[in-house]
């Protein structure tokens, strides 16, 4: 028998390796083999330049979007203050001036 850390998340001891990647059969965590324990809690995103985004940082938008539902569009260069980072496919909320709340993708947008 290996010794292979207990799960991080659920505490299981039945780990077993998978090529890189160790996983727990109880509650289906996997973890890069040798990676140190990461908190769920601690949501990671980046942007278009690979900069790590921040709750309350100052954005850039770095190409015209179009907004579903509406005619308008974003215009590249819009600048957004006061970001909240979200848990999710578009996983950065915030408000845009004149345009209102709004939910946008990491990838199209750049830290100012």
């Amino acid at each position: 028998m290996s010794d292979l850390p207990n799960c991080p998340q659920c505490q299981s001891s039945y780990t077993y390796e998978d090529g890189s990647m160790l996983i727990c059969p109880e509650c289906a965590h996997e973890w890069a083999l040798g990676q140190e324990a990461v908190h769920d809690d601690a949501l990671i995103v980046k942007d278009a330049n690979g900069n790590l985004l921040n709750d309350g940082d100052s954005i850039s938008i770095i190409k015209d979007l179009k907004v579903k539902g509406s005619s308008s569009t974003l215009k590249i260069g819009t600048k957004v203050k006061n970001i909240r980072l979200i848990d999710g496919d578009h996983n950065i909320d915030c408000k845009i001036d004149g345009f209102g709340a709004m939910k946008l993708k990491s990838e199209f947008v750049k830290k100012i």
